[in-house]
């Protein structure tokens, strides 16, 4: 687990290239309001918007979760943790009149970065 990035990831820069190239500036890998130990791995402050680039592994993608053979049951408790966090981090910045966005690392980062410019722009609720 020491080798995996916990920020700085292919989906990740390549999802930030497109949306600096279209002029938006954003804050990286930053620390969410009220949320000292979470953080964002985009962050919009003045628009209250946040992103993440989950990875499917990490964070439960329907289509590509995968499940360890080793230590099933550890991973399986870890796993579901790490999907229960996100939830929780959803609920307390939309609380805050946050708008949280959710892109997995297999999305097109063409698409993605249309779901969030709409959403910095104004168009609130990205499909």
């Amino acid at each position: 687990m020491s080798r995996q990035r916990s920020r700085d990831t292919k989906a990740e820069w390549s999802l930030r290239r497109i949306l600096h190239a279209r002029g938006l500036r954003y804050r990286v890998d930053a620390v969410l309001p009220g949320l000292p130990r979470r953080r964002a791995d985009i962050l919009f402050p003045r628009q209250k918007v946040a992103v993440f680039v989950d990875g499917c592994f990490w964070h439960g993608c329907p289509v590509h979760k995968t499940v360890p053979k080793s230590n099933a049951a550890w991973w399986a408790t870890k796993l579901a943790r790490n999907v229960e966090r996100d939830r929780e981090t959803d609920a307390y910045l939309a609380d805050l009149g946050w708008e949280v966005l959710r892109i997995w690392e297999h999305d097109d980062p063409d698409r993605a970065a249309d779901r969030v410019e709409i959403v910095v722009r104004g168009g609130r609720g990205g499909p």
